[in-house]
């Protein structure tokens, strides 16, 4: 393999994975819809599954980890009774914002 066959390569094979973790960290039934709805404001778990109509709690609270473990959305908790915690959409997670929208675009032509 020639040099720059081989850069190529790499280049690509980088790529993909790129692309792979871009995927990775959007997919989901309920991840971009949960990032959209943190992308005003800060909000408490009830209020985030009355933005999400059908999701159940057991996939609310699976997803709102996730979020939190990849950086995207910050946890904040709160030592009160009864429990308060708290979500709010980060830098890292805003990242996210222009693809939303995009595939908002996108859905509209099709509907």
């Amino acid at each position: 393999m020639t040099p720059e066959l081989k850069q190529t390569s790499e280049q690509i094979i980088s790529t993909e994975l790129i692309i792979k973790k871009a995927v990775e960290v959007i997919c989901g039934k309920w991840r971009l819809i949960i990032i959209h709805l943190l992308r005003e404001k800060t909000l408490r778990y009830g209020e985030i599954k009355r933005g999400v109509p059908g999701i159940s709690e057991k996939v609310l609270v699976h997803e709102l980890k996730q979020l939190v473990e990849l950086g995207m959305v910050d946890k904040q908790s709160f030592g009160e009774v009864p429990p308060r915690v708290e979500y709010s959409l980060n830098e890292k997670g805003r990242t996210v914002l222009p693809v939303i929208d995009l595939l908002r675009e996108v859905g509209q032509a099709f509907i």
